[in-house]
């Protein structure tokens, strides 16, 4: 049996330049949480500990993007809040995270006050390439998902668009995890659509090889504006990735030492295919898998601990550091336990 893991929505994107900025950092998670039906209480938490992260994001890192989150299962739901900015880093993680302390180049005051506020809680920082912050917030401080924080993504919508036509998926079963990532052709609703439509086609069908899903994609996108599609099947007790791609999703195993780029075969899911393919690769111990839409240049390379942060995390630093092009744009990555 597999199950597909809590859907989440990128609900907004918003830039921290300017003071004033924070505010509606601020009222975009709190607004969340109300249609959430969070208590009030736990909006007010919310609303102050997201005030943090905008102003000192403004104050010690000269400005970057907070993403606000919904994160959802059949029952449950929780916000999320993502901060990722270019600064000069945190000079020690560990002291910025000590209450009271405020060091220039960190960001500085409240985060261990956040820390505690948040249901889950990630920072990574790099010196002279910026930070990224993950907060997650749940009702009642009791995380009800069946989420293992092995896999994570990331979508944004090209500038002028409010629907975002990249979209993914992860199904989970006993010993593997399933990506499907869907960039649908061009941009704003109809793009949406036909990766909306892929993400339910992906939940909805039985297990099986990474071929058979594409193929199953394939079809199902026909009348819609269709896209490129990927599937990966991570097997880590067999230590092998089988991956089926049509069109130009991007995908690679990462470990510390190497990125092993992983091949798609030319087409686009719901019009042309003339063949479906699948290779199986080498999935190291400690290996990370990315899949990403050509939103995202794929001229990045690694860093030599990238593999060791939390997924959402590699997402952010990957968007930040790849998502240059001016496109949708989606990130999907897997992490070992």
């Amino acid at each position: 049996m597999s199950t597909c893991l809590p859907v989440t929505e990128d609900v907004a994107w918003l830039n921290v330049d300017e003071p004033a900025e924070v505010g509606r950092v601020r009222r975009a998670a709190t607004n969340l949480a109300e249609r959430l039906a969070f208590p009030a209480t736990r909006v007010a938490e919310i609303g102050l500990a997201v005030t943090e992260i905008g102003t000192n994001l403004h104050k010690h890192a000269g400005g970057g993007q907070v993403v606000v989150r919904s994160v959802r299962s059949t029952e449950h739901a929780a916000v999320e809040v993502l901060a990722v900015d270019r600064g000069p880093g945190i000079a020690d993680v560990e002291l910025a995270m000590t209450d009271g302390q405020s060091t220039t180049g960190t960001l500085g005051l409240g985060l261990g006050a956040v820390a505690r506020s948040a249901d889950r809680f990630a920072l990574s920082s790099d010196r002279g390439r910026g930070t990224v912050l993950v907060a997650r917030f749940h009702p009642r401080h009791v995380p009800p998902f069946d989420d293992d924080g092995t896999t994570a993504g990331l979508t944004r919508a090209i500038g002028g668009e409010e629907q975002c036509g990249d979209a993914y998926a992860v199904r989970r079963s006993a010993n593997r995890v399933t990506l499907m990532m869907c960039d649908g052709s061009g941009h704003g609703p109809l793009a949406a659509s036909a990766s909306r439509e892929a993400v339910r086609v992906f939940c909805a069908l039985p297990p099986g090889p990474p071929e058979a899903a594409v193929a199953r994609l394939h079809e199902a996108l026909r009348g819609t504006r269709g896209g490129a599609v990927a599937v990966a099947d991570l097997d880590r007790e067999a230590g092998v990735v089988r991956f089926a791609g049509l069109g130009n999703i991007a995908a690679a195993v990462v470990t510390r030492e190497r990125k092993h780029g992983m091949v798609s075969v030319p087409g686009v899911a719901g019009y042309q295919a003339r063949t479906v393919r699948a290779f199986d690769y080498a999935l190291p111990p400690g290996a990370a898998v990315v899949l990403h839409s050509d939103g995202l240049t794929e001229r990045w390379t690694p860093d030599g601990d990238l593999v060791t942060r939390p997924p959402l995390v590699v997402a952010a630093a990957l968007m930040r550091d790849a998502g240059v092009r001016r496109d949708d744009a989606g990130v999907l990555v897997a992490v070992a336990p």
